[in-house]
């Protein structure tokens, strides 16, 4: 290999104040994870020093505690985009000590090829193998990794021996031509592979290699509670409803999920069904759930940006290489997410929400309309798109304090136009041919939880008519009274009578 081995350390040294910095993967998976924790040490350095240290970071979407955590801790952020999950990072965010931009993830790519947020200076890049000529092997996440490199100045590499350079051939990197010179994107079904293997990169570029063995340390989810349970039990009634009566072919479509226990249970719940037939899955993430599915002959392919999975499920991966390989494609964020294909397959979206409101508005960003949670991520990418989108979460949280069922969202993310299905553990509402009124009761009835069902529809009593019928000055009441005294229950309309 005639690339320099480089310390982690040195590496570091190559990055500079005000640099904007490129890293590989999508969420934990893919993500730099030695050259990351130097950089957040040389940060600390310098800031004792009285000197300036902070980058400007673009990733695929979150990182991990090595690279989010450490930098934030470090206070080593200027600027981030396009999503993040790391309790150390939001902090910086909701109290502006980073810059945080959030955006739709397939967006990201095209916006930088033009120019829109500056050059990329540095790329930091785990990868499984590397040959003399550049060729590299990526590891199980990619984001915007193709784009990064390509506009980099100098690139980095953890090559992570960890990884066995056998996944060679689960990668399909793919570039669009950017507007007015794009033609379609030719996936057709889940499965089309279009793109290369490897990514190639100017061997002139990479200033050196950074040896690491480290996993990825996502960890395997809690086990799922009857809450949880509950709602994938709903999601996958409805599904095989809507199965049953046509409204979803007889082959079924491919599903798009989010990340965590309800999504997990969601997945858990498809492969248990005898009515749901196997199916294939066009998604940005790909979570232990689906390696079992794809082991019983129920996922019988995944496209994807990252195999998100736990240590455990990973090792099971890397065993089973001749397995799993035919199965899987990884792909750059602007093609797992692409609207044009999302749209061409018909995928079948669910994602999550930190609430929803009467009418069928989604927040799944912000709490209480004002602290970031993670980010939009995906979300849009597919909701906006889909064949169905669902979006799902429990009726109460904090022992009943909250209810995710409110009058009207803190924030919008996700407007009543791109809602097709809320599911909660009480039920599921159907918001598809209805009128905003109609949209409300149907919420009301079958997903919020009975101790703010009455609470709900006094509410509509208070609201002057309209297309919408809200009454301004107390449809955030619920939050209101959440800051005021620690519970949605505790509402009292006589006030605004």
């Amino acid at each position: 290999m005639n690339f320099p081995i480089l310390t982690p350390r040195e590496a570091a040294e190559l990055v500079n104040h005000n640099d904007n910095v490129g890293f590989s993967g999508f969420t934990a998976s893919g993500s730099p994870k030695v050259v990351t924790e130097a950089i957040a040490q040389r940060a600390e350095e310098e800031h004792a020093a009285g000197r300036p240290f902070k980058i400007n970071l673009f990733t695929g979407a979150s990182t991990s505690d090595h690279a989010d955590g450490a930098l934030a801790r470090a206070n080593a952020i200027n600027m981030r985009t396009p999503y993040q999950s790391t309790p150390d990072l939001r902090k910086r965010l909701n109290e502006h000590d980073a810059h945080y931009f959030d955006v739709h993830l397939s967006d990201l790519a095209q916006s930088m090829r033009y120019g829109t947020y500056g050059d990329i200076d540095v790329a930091i890049v785990e990868v499984a193998d590397v040959d003399d000529e550049g060729n590299v092997v990526l590891g199980t996440g990619v984001g915007n990794i193709n784009t990064y490199v390509a506009q980099a100045k100098r690139v980095i590499l953890e090559l992570n021996e960890k990884l066995p350079a056998a996944l060679r051939g689960m990668h399909d990197l793919y570039m669009p031509a950017d507007p007015p010179y794009r033609r379609e994107i030719p996936i057709y079904k889940a499965s089309d592979r279009i793109g290369d293997a490897v990514m190639k990169i100017d061997p002139k570029k990479i200033a050196g290699i950074v040896r690491t063995n480290l996993h990825n340390g996502v960890k395997a989810f809690s086990a799922l509670d009857d809450t949880t349970l509950r709602i994938g039990h709903n999601v996958c009634g409805f599904l095989e409803s809507e199965l049953r009566s046509g409204r979803i072919p007889s082959t079924f479509l491919p599903i798009q999920s989010g990340v965590g226990n309800v999504a997990n249970a969601v997945l858990y719940g498809l492969g248990e069904s005898t009515v749901i037939p196997s199916f294939e899955m066009y998604t940005e993430v790909i979570q232990d759930a689906v390696l079992d599915l794809m082991k019983k002959g129920k996922c019988t392919f995944g496209s994807t940006c990252a195999l998100t999975v736990s240590d455990e499920a990973e090792e099971d991966l890397f065993n089973n290489l001749d397995f799993f390989r035919d199965k899987v494609a990884l792909r750059p964020v602007e093609i797992s997410n692409n609207p044009e294909v999302v749209r061409r397959l018909g995928v079948i979206s669910m994602n999550t929400a930190i609430e929803a409101d009467i009418f069928g508005n989604v927040n799944s960003t912000h709490v209480t309309g004002v602290r970031m949670m993670n980010g939009i991520g995906g979300s849009g990418d597919f909701t906006r798109n889909a064949y169905i989108s669902i979006f799902s979460c429990p009726s109460i949280t904090k022992a009943g304090q909250i209810s995710n069922i409110v009058p009207m969202v803190s924030h919008v993310d996700h407007s009543e136009h791109s809602v097709d299905i809320i599911i909660t553990d009480q039920g599921v509402a159907d918001l598809r041919g209805k009128d905003p009124l109609q949209r409300a009761h149907e919420i009301i009835d079958n997903c919020a939880h009975p101790a703010y069902r009455e609470l709900l529809r006094d509410y509509l009593k208070l609201c002057r008519m309209g297309q919408t019928p809200h009454r301004l000055e107390c449809a955030l009441e619920f939050h209101n009274e959440f800051n005021r005294s620690g519970d949605m229950r505790n509402v009292d309309w006589a006030r605004f009578k």
